[in-house]
């Protein structure tokens, strides 16, 4: 984490406003504002449904709004202005170019199978950023050191536990340098026993000041690690505190029944 004032003074990581939401006309967010600073960690928390997941999607645009605006490190992802002033949706090529500012860590991993670990840290890198092989595979071995895995890059994700293919999905996703990584309740799909080294990965990033938002049921993790909770509830932001005020001096009606189920 950094220093407030000095997050501040630069431009936000990633800015979204008004993004809205539908399935088959079931509205899932609901103008959803939501500013993230370099160098913060931003915890998503709220009960099964309310829309976390999909709000972070939308981040990235891997889930198009309906309607909304995102802009990553002031430059805008999913929509430009037309030469009417209308605003167009981006190409693939320029969404592709968009998405390399951003890096999401999913819930079950989603590494390639016929690849092994340092393979799957190393592709992306290589094939979309153009980075020589040489390059990559040396940052590849440095990211596994960090993440604990040095010993484990010649192995095959079949071959791995819960917590050390989170561990890669994480070292992929920094390989690709962004300025956010995003992460969809990195810990759900693992063993209680796992889920420590996957959070202490985590905590490390954020005290190095990466900028994250982290979708989570964690709570403990959250109010540790993150400079802001945001809570949403039935697709809306129902309130955005600091971890002290969120979880000792909850504004919401909602939030307090929201923390009396999941905080013992």
């Amino acid at each position: 984490m950094v220093e407030p004032a000095l997050r501040a003074a630069a431009a936000p990581a990633v800015s979204a406003r008004r993004i809205c939401k539908q399935f088959d006309g079931v509205e899932v967010l609901r103008d959803v504002d939501l500013d993230v600073a370099t160098g913060e960690t931003v915890c998503i928390v709220g009960p099964s449904g309310s829309g976390k997941s999909t709000l972070l999607r939308c981040l990235n645009w891997l889930e198009a709004p309906s309607s909304g605006t995102v802009h990553l490190g002031g430059r805008p992802i999913g929509v430009l202005p037309g030469r009417d002033g209308r605003p167009r949706p981006m190409t693939a090529r320029e969404l592709a170019a968009a998405r390399t500012r951003v890096s999401m860590v999913f819930q079950h991993f989603a590494l390639w199978p016929h690849l092994s670990v340092l393979g799957n840290v190393v592709e992306a890198p290589i094939q979309v950023l153009r980075q020589p092989r040489s390059e990559a595979l040396a940052e590849g071995r440095r990211l596994l050191e960090r993440v604990g895995l040095g010993g484990r890059a010649d192995a095959f994700p079949h071959a791995l536990s819960g917590g050390q293919k989170q561990r890669v999905a994480i070292s992929r996703a920094l390989a690709m340098r962004p300025d956010v990584l995003l992460f969809d309740e990195p810990t759900s799909a693992l063993d209680p026993e796992m889920v420590g080294e996957v959070l202490a990965v985590m905590r490390d990033l954020a005290g190095a000041g990466q900028t994250m938002v982290v979708v989570t049921h964690e709570m403990a993790f959250a109010r540790e690690v993150a400079d802001r909770i945001v809570f949403l509830d039935g697709g809306r932001v129902i309130e955005t505190a600091t971890p002290d005020d969120f979880f000792t001096r909850p504004r919401s009606e909602r939030a307090q029944r929201f923390l009396a189920r999941y905080v013992r």
